[in-house]
């Protein structure tokens, strides 16, 4: 139903429609949208069957009636394929809108996750994973490749703004390009496994006090990883909101402590949430803390300072 011309330096485009086909790229409310962004192409014209063959429900779910024909008697084939319009007229094909994972008991559409994030002005492609390395800890992976500098952060308080939280992926991948398969389609194997070290934004800074090394212990328990810094973010290590009940619980187990979930989300580093703990809990200690905190750091400082000396 397409026809382009191939560019072997750039991601191939499937074309544009051949004549009397129609071609419409619609969001959720069956409403087109702009050139750049993705949505769920749609299919109608001379050519389109009339449905399956013996499967009068598949038929009824995959041909819809046509919304902008005043007749009501065309019909459109609804594909499942994320696609976007180029500037030069062409149709760019993005992945499945109905790649569909289980995460937490939820079903989560891929697609619409990737349509929302390619959405943002300044992101040009945009690909999400469920990780499969452990069924209990499945987590959503974003990958990104921005049109300029463009911060996780900032990705991911655009994503909370318009999905639940529990589609908002727990690990942003920003990358110069995404990898592709010889016919020009993502190779979503070939993607990169997320690294947090890699992806860390400050230097690592090590639990000091014995309330930073309870926080970071239990953050190492629940989200199966391995040494994190005190100004982690929490919802960068792929933390989310059920996994913070998880933590809130044993935090008040190991410290005896009463801490309202919410503070968590206010707090949302070990650094923060230690000195808040100590606050709420004993005014005093948080002073002898941060003296001691500060101590170790220097004292770790000129260490650094004295081996690369020696170097």
């Amino acid at each position: 139903n397409f026809c382009g011309v191939i560019d072997k330096e750039k991601p191939t485009p499937i074309g544009s429609p051949v004549k009397n086909y129609q071609i419409y790229i619609l969001d959720s409310h069956l409403q087109p949208v702009p050139v750049g962004v993705a949505g769920e192409l749609y299919i109608g014209g001379d050519g389109l069957a009339r449905g399956y063959f013996n499967r009068p429900q598949l038929t009824s779910e995959k041909f819809i009636l046509n919304p902008f024909d005043k007749s009501k008697s065309e019909r459109l084939y609804k594909t499942g394929d994320l696609a976007r319009y180029l500037l030069d007229g062409n149709i760019e094909f993005m992945g499945r809108i109905d790649n569909q994972v289980k995460i937490r008991g939820f079903r989560i559409e891929l697609g619409e996750i990737e349509a929302v994030l390619t959405s943002h002005p300044q992101v040009h492609q945009a690909v999400v994973i469920a990780t499969e390395e452990n069924t209990s800890s499945k987590r959503l992976v974003a990958y990104v490749v921005a049109n300029s500098e463009i911060t996780t952060q900032q990705l991911r308080e655009y994503l909370k703004a318009q999905l639940p939280d529990y589609m908002v992926p727990s690990a942003f991948v920003i990358l110069d390009s995404l990898p592709l398969t010889p016919n020009g389609k993502i190779d979503r194997k070939a993607l990169p496994t997320p690294d947090i070290n890699l992806n860390r934004s400050h230097e690592y800074v090590p639990p000091q006090t014995e309330t930073e090394k309870h926080i970071a212990a239990v953050l190492q328990e629940v989200l199966e990883l391995g040494k994190v810094s005190i100004n982690d973010n929490f919802f960068e290590l792929g933390a989310n909101s059920l996994t913070l009940v998880t933590i809130n619980i044993k935090l008040q187990q190991i410290l005896s402590i009463e801490l309202p979930l919410v503070d968590m989300f206010t707090y949302s580093n070990i650094k923060t949430l230690s000195q808040h703990i100590v606050k709420i809990n004993n005014p005093e200690s948080l002073r002898k803390e941060q003296l001691l905190s500060r101590r170790q750091i220097k004292s770790s400082m000129k260490k650094r300072r004295k081996l690369r000396e020696k170097l």
